[in-house]
């Protein structure tokens, strides 16, 4: 965080980060505290299906580094900024297609699975 707020000094920052814990440690609400510049935002639980950067890593991850072998951490690397750059050459923006009634549908479906789930559970 130090290296990338730096260059931002005296600006307003915001952050949006899934709810992984490590984001509310002690050691980082203290952190923020000295940086009232700096502001998190946390993605609802169980949503990062809607993180862009979620959808990029899965492409990458089908794309170039699942089934692959590599002999060190240096060719896994190489292999990662080759595609990067390979994909660059052609970027385009990612487009939300969902409209809001698919995704929330979506929502409805996976409520009423999960709490199938409760229910049998309970049991």
């Amino acid at each position: 965080m130090k290296k990338a707020v730096k260059p931002h000094a005296g600006k307003e920052i915001h952050i949006v980060l899934d709810n992984l814990s490590t984001h509310t440690t002690p050691d980082v609400k203290a952190w923020l505290a000295k940086n009232p510049h700096v502001h998190f935002h946390f993605t609802p639980v169980g949503s990062s299906w809607l993180n862009q950067n979620e959808t990029w890593f899965g492409i990458i991850t089908r794309q170039s580094i699942r089934r692959g072998t590599f002999s060190s951490v240096r060719v896994l690397v190489q292999q990662i900024h080759d595609y990067i750059d390979s994909w660059n050459e052609n970027a385009k923006p990612f487009t939300w297609t969902a409209t809001a009634g698919e995704v929330l549908a979506k929502v409805r479906l996976v409520t009423a699975n999960v709490r199938k789930l409760v229910n049998n559970n309970d049991n």
